[in-house]
């Protein structure tokens, strides 16, 4: 009887190890994408509401239906067909505008 010996290990050929190193390099890629898209919608929805003051004082009679932001202005749409422009940091109106 003859004693087993140990078995062979195959060798790796060299197309096997860049098709192992491919398929690592494409698992990382991957990861990294995920990771970029998951982080890119976190920072798209987080919440960046603007601010707007507590309240706003419109002419007599005027009742609002819409409103927008600038950057350093806010105006209102109001029911009798114009638009009001405040300042954003006075409060005080700057223009209004008829809408035909």
């Amino acid at each position: 009887m003859s004693v087993p010996s140990e078995p062979e290990i195959p060798q790796e050929t060299p197309q096997l190890r860049l098709l192992r190193r491919m398929v690592m390099a494409l698992t990382a890629v991957m990861i990294g994408g995920v990771l970029l898209t998951f982080a890119l919608i976190v920072i798209r929805l987080s919440d960046r509401t603007p601010t707007l003051p507590e309240e706003v004082e419109l002419p007599d009679g005027a009742r609002a239906q819409a409103v927008t932001i600038g950057p350093n202005w806010y105006g209102v749409v109001t029911d009798d067909n114009r638009i009001l422009i405040f300042d954003k940091t006075t409060g005080k109106l700057r223009q209004t505008v008829e809408v035909e």
